[in-house]
């Protein structure tokens, strides 16, 4: 027997002893979860919630983003997925399956990540690991890259591995691997490499579930010497897994110090041991099942955390050795099942630790969870990472569709064989996070993210991450509901109001992304922002009923998608789209929600159905709604689809800003209204406020998106376009003067007055979001003044619908003097 067999079977053995059910009986620890037996699994409080703001020195910060585009060209989509190290850290190698490349950056002043070029593959790379060998020349690395060649072809597929010299750049050699390729895995020691030739099935095929031929199966290469001895040895999978025992398909592979390989077989629910210098299966089992409760189950536009789920199968994808004898899978889920969180097991088959439905809460205490999800696989844990950095030992968890890395140090439990995992952070991606790498010999971890859509804002980025004792992620995270165990849920957050009197308190609306529309309550004291409360605005008066109602019998026929059943709920709680919120003397909420859709002549058009009017409305601290105040009806006739966008209220006025031009009601493209409302007098007056042009087509439109009173006669805006990291250009706040302005009614358009507006911070030039290092935001949403010359901002993450789903709450100094 080998001696990598032979330390294996002892190791097993002691695990056998350790793990001994009078062993588990001293553990008495809950379980929440089930493996569909009767094994007991830790629970998952003390990884459910942060324990500290102060999250101590086993922690990291972003310090660069490297969009991945600037290896090849803007214009064109560019895929980083796989990632792997060169040159001691200073070279990262990445798969861009979009372009058939493999990219190299130079990363020897990790802050600063440089475009190093690509090469050719002639096919569609799916994983890239390195490995160094002695050679006749000296140390030589090499990038082992699987190369998918199927072209489609489902019944016949077809793959290679291309050997790559990495200082010369130049395929060094070819290996035809008999299959289409998935993961590669190289052994710490350098002796082995172990693929997995997936053969995936064709999703379009019948109704597109296992099984289907052929089957899939292991390739472990013997690197021997150099790239011209290396061999390859086949291991077949057949006969395994219960669920599909001919269509094995396996899925990602790990290899430890004592050369055994451990991989997921995903659509099988089942993981194999192998032993590669032999190529033995030292043990196979089942991933079980998970019960999961206090989930959302329901993709209704509510995070609605309280169904339950039982027997869910796991389907890992990522799989990382944690110590010799102890794993962890990414529980991400593919045909029937995906446990929204992760395992840690032990060599015996043994599950030691589930998380539960700490991700998902993870995900909804820091506004990143993906509600358009809820009805599939949640935030889809997809891959695992795990590494030494100097004497600490950490997991990292990617989750695809929340766009977040969970960061867990590995401690050892009382058992053999048990590592628990501890909650120290998590870490915001770009979308879709898919290759993660510690590098810790730098204290470096890296993300690659594999979304690239220009029109929608994404860019595919290499994110690098350094060990800091400075975490500066998240800005913003919520407490538990008032007498529930669950976070209170949030995201897409447009307007921002402080309280006069306690500067450290500020209330947020969210938009019309989520329903049952609520004003959150933010305490920024302490090192992170916290939401401590939530008041769901509430129409018990019918007061917004009767402007709805108006709407209706004026529009009638003309607007068919309009329903009041839509706006205001049987409990009387309302679905709005709020864009600002500020404070009146009393202490009251005034809002403004944009309308939905448009109109011209008071006739609804095609493919921008009318829906909601814009409103003011005027709402007590516990929500209940007192007045609602609407645009004069002919200037409803001709709705624009970008309306109400921010508010002040000065006295008996309050203040709109329209977001741009309604060009149908006779406003010139490059202006934008500002609104005088008169309280008192029920009186409309306007003004123009004059947008900037776009920097470029790929900046998009601008636009305002905030409204604040300074003081005074004078008044700030926010004018921004709605480009993202290297395509955001006009991010400013703007300022202008009301003394001596014409205000007239909208009979007077579109020759009403137009305001002289200045620039009083350029945030893209002035670096505001420099600290986090990831891409400019596209959105910025909500600002509100603060004491002593200051302001607070904060971007809108969409929901994490096509956005990364940060929230950047970031607080901003502004010139002692606004306006001119």
């Amino acid at each position: 027997m080998h001696l990598s067999a032979f330390v294996h079977v002892g190791l097993v053995s002691a695990s056998l002893c350790a793990l001994c059910p009078a062993a588990l009986a001293q553990r008495q620890l809950p379980s929440t979860i089930s493996t569909g037996g009767s094994t007991q699994i830790p629970d998952t409080e003390r990884a459910s919630k942060f324990a500290s703001l102060e999250l101590g020195p086993n922690t990291f910060r972003r310090i660069a983003t490297f969009p991945v585009f600037q290896n090849t060209d803007a214009d064109e989509d560019a895929v980083a997925e796989i990632v792997a190290a060169a040159n001691d850290g200073t070279t990262l190698i990445y798969t861009d399956s979009a372009q058939e490349l493999l990219g190299f950056v130079d990363i020897t002043d990790p802050t600063a990540p440089t475009a190093d070029g690509t090469i050719d593959l002639g096919g569609e790379p799916t994983s890239v690991a390195t490995v160094k060998k002695l050679t006749f020349a000296g140390t030589k690395e090499f990038a082992l890259v699987c190369v998918n060649t199927s072209d489609g072809d489902f019944v016949n597929p077809s793959g290679l591995l291309h050997v790559i010299d990495v200082d010369t750049r130049t395929v060094v050699r070819t290996i035809d691997l008999g299959g289409q390729p998935d993961s590669i895995a190289v052994a710490p020691l350098g002796q082995y490499a172990c693929i997995c030739i997936e053969n995936e099935r064709d999703e379009d095929l019948g109704d597109g579930a296992p099984p289907q031929a052929p089957s899939g199966f292991l390739v472990i290469v013997d690197l021997v010497l150099t790239p011209e001895f290396w061999s390859t040895r086949t291991v077949g999978l057949d006969g395994i897994a219960g669920l599909f025992p001919n269509d094995a398909e396996p899925e990602f592979v790990d290899i430890n110090l004592f050369d055994v390989a451990v991989v997921t077989l995903q659509e099988n629910n089942h993981l194999v041991l192998v032993d590669l210098p032999t190529g033995a299966i030292l043990n196979d089992f089942s991933a079980g099942t998970a019960d999961l409760e206090d989930i959302d189950t329901n993709e209704n536009d509510l995070i609605e955390q309280v169904d339950a789920l039982a027997a869910v199968p796991r389907e890992p994808d990522g799989v990382a050795w944690i110590s010799q004898i102890a794993f962890a899978t990414a529980d991400e889920g593919d045909l029937d099942g995906g446990s929204r969180g992760f395992t840690n097991w032990s060599v015996l088959g043994l599950p030691t630790y589930g998380a539960g439905n700490s991700l998902e809460h993870l995900a909804a205490r820091v506004g990143h969870y993906p509600e358009d999800r809820s009805e599939n696989k949640g935030v889809e844990p997809e891959g695992a990472e795990f590494g030494w950095f100097g004497p600490r030992r950490f997991l990292f968890v990617g989750a695809e569709r929340a766009n977040l890395v969970y960061v867990y140090e590995i401690v050892a439990g009382p058992i053999l064989g048990q590592f628990i995992p501890l909650l120290r952070q998590v870490l915001p991606t770009g979308v879709a996070p898919e290759g993660l790498l510690a590098i810790g010999e730098r204290d470096l971890f890296v993300v690659a993210c594999e979304e690239d859509d220009r029109g929608d804002g994404i860019r595919s980025t290499l994110m690098i991450y350094e060990r800091s004792a400075e975490p500066n992620y998240p800005t913003l995270a919520s407490v538990d509901r008032v007498g529930t165990d669950v976070p209170i849920p949030w995201g897409a957050l447009t307007g921002l109001a402080a309280e006069p009197s306690d500067p450290n308190t500020v209330f947020a609306v969210h938009d019309d992304t989520y329903q049952r529309s609520r004003v959150l309550m933010i305490d920024r004291n302490g090192p992170v922002a916290r939401i401590v409360d939530e008041v769901e605005l509430r129409d018990p008066k019918g007061q917004l009923w009767v402007q709805l109602w108006l709407t209706g019998a004026i529009f009638g026929n003309d607007a068919p998608d309009f329903s009041i059943d839509a706006i205001i709920n049987p409990d009387k709680s309302v679905n709005l789209d709020l864009e600002g919120i500020t404070l009146d003397s009393n202490g009251d909420f005034w809002m403004v929600t944009e309308g939905r859709g448009e109109t011209v002549g008071g006739v609804s058009v095609d493919g921008e159905e009318f829906e909601l009017p814009n409103f003011i409305v005027h709402a007590t601290r516990d929500g209940v709604i007192q007045q609602v105040y609407r645009l004069p009806f002919p200037v409803d006739d001709d709705q624009g689809p970008d309306g109400f966008t921010g508010l002040a209220k000065v006295g008996r006025f309050v203040y709109v800003a329209f977001q741009r031009a309604w060009e149908a009601d006779g406003d010139p493209a490059e202006f934008a209204r500002i609104g005088r409302f008169d309280t008192t007098a029920n009186d409309w007056k306007f003004a123009y406020y004059p947008l900037d042009l776009p920097a470029s087509p790929d900046s998009g439109k601008i636009g305002l998106s905030e409204l604040v009173h300074m003081g005074g006669d004078d008044f700030a805006v926010i004018e921004r376009d709605s480009g993202v990291g290297p395509d955001a250009s006009t991010k400013r706040v703007m300022g202008f003067s009301i003394a001596g302005v014409n205000w007239l009614s909208y009979h007077s358009v579109p020759n009403l007055t137009v305001l002289d507006k200045h620039l009083v911070k350029d945030l893209v030039v002035d670096g505001v979001w420099a600290p986090w290092a990831g891409l400019v935001p596209g959105q910025v949403d909500g600002m509100t003044l603060l004491q002593g010359g200051a302001a607070l901002i904060v971007n809108d993450n969409q929901g994490v619908d096509d956005n990364n789903g940060e929230t950047l709450l970031v607080e901003i100094d502004l010139p002692a003097a606004c306006s001119r």
